[in-house]
Parts: structure tokens; C-alpha cells; sequence
């Protein structure tokens, strides 16, 4: 079977000797149509993420077809669209107990800490398909991202009305702003790029944007809200500087939600942080309900993906592609590799 393998740092390799998955019990084969390319993806290359291991099969944005499936099938058929869950809980654990699979104790990420979907087929549990047969395979791939987005947006359980502020304007920013507009928010976006900005108010809808560069921009914030600063702030940089800012940022009684990660120790002013009796999350991954929820929005063509989708290549040609899309220049917000 034909795969891609992040041997080590910098380096890919194409093989066609990877062993074909074998269908157990409770599992469903899922032929590769789509692969998402993700942050995590590039700092694994790069050798910058957090709780990886080498040689790995990268992708964790998946969509695909069914092609084998055991007695188990709840719902599914051979020949189903599917998108994948790629977060492999235990079920047992207290934050799975608790409805939290999320962050289970043992969490296994496909694509992370497990092998994933960069290859021809893979097994997985049919408890993390979802059915996809209405959206496009490009769409279904795009679920996981997303997901990460609206489960930060429920996290901090944002309400119609509510004013608030999105950090970085990559493909989880962009999730979290649209999925914030849908859950009926007023969005302000901050980013270094103006014309990722205009991505943000052009895709995602944003009402207000903010050059996160400049030397007004708590002026500039507070202009917008009148003073009081937005209710929720998420931080989707995954860059430490920005993350310690952020604190700065909320209104008094405001929650910052980080979503972006950071391999290293972030510090904040303890007095700011107790002025405002701010509430601090992390926001990890993503449920099935967040994913369901993303799917239906899809369903329904609120999201313009085709343009969310930037780049693309073929299996055969990722390799080469994928150092393209590591410059900056190449300007992608998302790309996909299609079989």
C-alpha cells in the first residue's frame, strides 16, 4: 500500500510496502479521498510540535468512501462519504466520563500520536465516522478544523450579541470567527497580515479588523467596543508573545480561550489577570457534536470552502508541494491533497 512517512525532521518519504489495515471488530476500511494539510502537520515537518514521535504517517483532516465494514456498521454502508474523527478516546476516563472525550486522559490523535491518513486506506472506528454523502469530499475533510473552531465558540459559551475578539486568522481563527458570526456574535479580527484580513472579513464575515502590528492596538480595541473590550478573546496564533498579550485584551468578567498551541511557558501579569476576574481555558480538539454541528452548517452552504481551500495537490506530488506551502509567500490558507 502506497503512504507518505515523516521519517524524521525535514524529511518525507513515499513507500508503496505499508501494510494494507486489516478490518477488526467495531472498524470500518476507508479508502483516502481528501487529506487536509494542518499547523500541526508543518510543525511536525518542522520538528516544533509538542507530544510527537518519529517516523509518523501525518493527516488528520480526513474524508474518504467506505470500502470494508464489519457487523457493527451503525448506519454506515460500503460506499458511504465519511469524515473521520481522528480523536481516539479511551471512553473510561474522567474528562470521558464527564463528556469531555475531547481531552481524554490517554487521547490518541491520528495523525499525532498514531499513524494517520496519508495513505491509501486506513482503519477506523466507526464510532468516529460521520457521515458525509451531502457535502463534497473537500468539505468533509475540512470538519476537523472547523470542529476545533465551534468548539471553542461553544466553550466559551458565546450568545447572540456578544462582542468579541479572534487572534490570528489561519484556518482555526477563521473556524472560530465563523463559527462565533454563526452562533450570532459581533467579530473583531486581529491578525499581522491586512490581507489576511480581508480574508477575514470576506470569507468569514468579520464586522471589525484590527493590524495587530500597530502601536494603537488596545486604543484601537477600546474605540470599538466602547471602552469595555470584547467578552471573549481566543487566541489562535499558537505564538507565546501573542497568547501573553492577549490578557490585555478582554473586558472585566471576560474569558480568554486559548486555542493555539505552544511548545513552551507563557507568562501574564497576575494583577491584570485578577482585575478583570478573568476566566483563563484552554480549548483542545473537538466532540462528535461539534463535528455534527459543523457538518450541518456545511450542509446548508453558509461556508464558501472552495475558497477556504487555497492549494491542492495530487498524492503523488505532496512532497514537492508541501515545501511550497512551508513559504510564507505562497500565501495558503488551506491546502488538500486529493487521491
Amino acid at each position: 500500500m502506497k503512504g507518505i512517512v515523516c521519517e524524521q525532521t525535514g524529511t518525507f518519504r513515499m513507500r508503496d510496502d505499508l501494510p494494507a489495515p486489516e478490518l477488526a471488530e467495531g472498524h470500518a476500511i476507508v479508502a483516502i479521498r481528501r487529506i487536509g494539510i494542518c499547523g500541526t502537520d508543518y510543525h511536525a515537518f518542522k520538528g516544533n510540535q509538542p507530544f510527537f514521535e518519529y517516523p509518523r504517517i501525518l493527516g488528520h483532516e480526513l474524508s474518504g468512501v467506505i470500502e470494508a465494514i464489519g457487523d457493527d456498521t451503525q448506519g454506515f454502508a460500503v460506499g458511504d462519504q465519511v469524515a473521520i474523527l481522528p480523536y481516539l478516546h479511551c471512553g473510561g476516563c474522567v474528562a470521558c466520563r464527564r463528556g469531555k472525550s475531547n481531552c481524554c486522559t490517554s487521547m490518541q490523535v491520528l495523525g499525532v500520536h498514531r499513524d494517520g491518513g496519508m495513505r491509501e486506506r486506513i482503519a477506523v472506528p466507526v464510532r468516529h465516522l460521520l457521515l458525509a454523502n451531502a457535502l463534497t469530499l473537500d468539505e468533509a475533510a475540512m470538519a476537523e478544523p472547523l470542529a476545533i473552531g465551534a468548539h471553542a465558540v461553544r466553550r466559551a459559551e458565546v450568545a447572540a450579541g456578544d462582542t468579541v475578539l479572534v487572534i490570528g486568522s489561519g484556518p482555526i481563527g477563521l473556524g472560530v470567527m465563523a463559527f462565533a458570526r454563526h452562533a450570532g456574535a459581533r467579530v473583531i479580527a486581529m491578525d499581522i497580515s491586512e490581507q489576511r484580513l480581508a480574508f477575514c472579513a470576506s470569507w468569514a464575515g468579520v464586522d471589525e479588523t484590527i493590524v495587530a502590528l500597530g502601536d494603537d492596538v488596545l486604543q484601537r480595541l477600546s474605540e470599538l467596543t466602547d471602552g469595555e473590550f470584547p467578552v471573549a478573546v481566543f487566541d489562535a496564533t499558537g505564538n507565546a508573545a501573542s497568547m501573553a498579550k492577549s490578557f490585555e485584551y478582554a473586558a472585566h468578567g471576560g474569558k480568554l480561550v486559548f486555542v493555539g498551541l505552544v511548545k513552551g511557558e507563557i507568562a501574564f501579569s497576575d494583577p491584570e489577570f485578577h482585575k478583570r476576574e478573568l476566566t483563563l481555558m484552554g480549548s483542545r480538539n473537538a466532540t462528535r457534536a461539534d463535528f455534527e454541528h459543523v457538518l450541518e452548517v456545511l450542509a446548508t452552504g453558509a461556508l464558501d470552502m472552495g475558497r477556504f481551500v487555497t492549494h491542492r495537490s495530487s498524492f503523488d506530488g505532496m512532497i514537492e508541494a508541501f515545501d511550497e506551502w512551508l513559504d510564507p509567500a505562497s500565501k495558503v490558507i488551506k491546502a488538500v491533497v486529493e487521491f
